[in-house]
């Protein structure tokens, strides 16, 4: 479907499936390069080099299978139009943003600080299996 817009680099489509599901998807080149070799392989998607780099264009085939996959609408629209796709974004950011900060404290904080990290990991883990479980009260306290 990305193709469809315009030829792109594989680092190329995985940035812009990002962008486009705001996030909460960012392919590997581990899978995207081997789903380009066998579009490749099927027809569907042609490669010319690119200054070192190898840019994916689609073939009139792969044109015609991107209409038919896009008129059920593009997976990114789709993965926004889930119910509950705005709380795992909150979710997915307020992990990333944690996994920052225990990283800063990984390589800056001394020996104490990251023992109470660890301990306030490991705090956060049992409360959030609590959550799953239905044993947190309204104001997080089990």
């Amino acid at each position: 479907m990305l193709l469809a817009e315009r030829p792109m680099h594989g680092y190329e489509m995985i940035s812009q499936l990002e962008e486009r599901t705001q996030g909460a998807w960012r392919p590997s080149p581990g899978s995207v390069y081997p789903t380009l070799q066998l579009l490749e392989d099927e027809g569907l998607v042609r490669v010319e080099a690119d200054g070192g780099r190898r840019r994916y264009h689609l073939t009139s085939e792969g044109r015609e299978a991107a209409v038919q996959v896009t008129e059920a609408g593009t997976p990114w629209a789709r993965m926004a139009d889930e119910p509950g796709s705005e709380a795992r974004r909150d979710l997915r950011r307020a992990a990333f943003a944690t996994m920052a900060a225990v990283r800063q404290v990984a390589f800056v904080g001394g020996a104490a600080e990251q023992q109470a990290a660890a301990e306030l990991l490991g705090q956060t883990c049992q409360r959030l299996y609590r959550l799953l479980g239905g044993s947190e009260d309204e104001q997080g306290t089990s």
